[in-house]
């Protein structure tokens, strides 16, 4: 006998689900990819980051709205200097290629993240993005790099500080709208899903504020082998949970 019974017939295709608005994906795996082939770690990068190519385009596609990726997380500069370079080389031949291609796909680039560690030539990358893709009409994607989500809210309270004291704010006046509106991703609605490949059951220090109530589907799958099947089946996942934020 089953333990729990649904309220709703049970979804089984895409086609017949309201897409979440904002998608998160956490994307992992891909050096125990590259060592399960006897590869360097940066044949997983490589293949990581055109499965990422390949699921932003698909999201943008099918009517994703918000799609943000972990990309490189403020811990990841403590891995071996040849791996962080490999990774920092992968950022800029997208960030070249997003210039030349994404035109065509309507998707605005945005760049969530302290940016204060890249080199000049990365950071000219990304503002040229920005500001090349800010008018387009298609889905906002945002790229979290060198982002924490403690360093985030740090670095919300710090600029909430200053500006109480410069009396441009009242203490008063702050709610969980006012923190939200100092984060990176501020006039962004919080992600709906969340989707972790590679089988680890953690956030990792992504988007905490954010995720309050967002849900989570794990997947038993390392990111350079993750699909747009993987991705429907996350989706899926999502559209026969029943979302109550704390109601019954």
């Amino acid at each position: 006998m089953a333990l729990f019974k649904r309220n709703k017939p049970e979804l089984t295709d895409i086609s017949q689900i309201k897409l979440p608005e904002h998608v998160g994906i956490i994307m992992d795996g891909n050096g125990r990819w590259a060592k399960k082939r006897a590869l360097p770690r940066s044949a997983g990068h490589r293949a990581g980051a055109q499965t990422f190519r390949k699921i932003a385009r698909y999201c943008s596609d099918i009517g994703i709205k918000h799609l943000t990726v972990y990309a490189f997380s403020t811990e990841n500069w403590r891995r071996p200097d040849g791996e962080v370079n490999a990774l920092m080389g992968l950022f800029k031949e997208y960030l070249e290629e997003a210039l030349r291609d994404f035109r065509d796909d309507s998707i605005v680039l945005k760049f969530i993240g302290d940016r204060t560690a890249f080199s000049p030539e990365l950071l000219a990358l990304m503002n040229e993005n920005e500001e090349e893709s800010k008018d387009r009409p298609g889905m906002v994607l945002n790229l979290a790099m060198n982002y924490g989500g403690r360093a985030e809210l740090a670095t919300a309270v710090k600029s909430i500080a200053h500006d109480v004291s410069d009396g441009k704010l009242s203490p008063d006046d702050i709610s969980e709208q006012t923190i939200s509106d100092y984060l990176y991703t501020k006039g962004q609605p919080d992600p709906d899903l969340i989707i972790r490949p590679s089988g680890e059951h953690r956030t990792s220090n992504f988007l905490l504020w954010q995720s309050a109530y967002s849900e989570y589907v794990i997947m038993d799958v390392l990111w350079p082998d993750f699909t747009e099947e993987h991705l429907n089946k996350a989706l899926l996942e999502y559209a026969n949970r029943n979302r109550r934020f704390g109601g019954v």
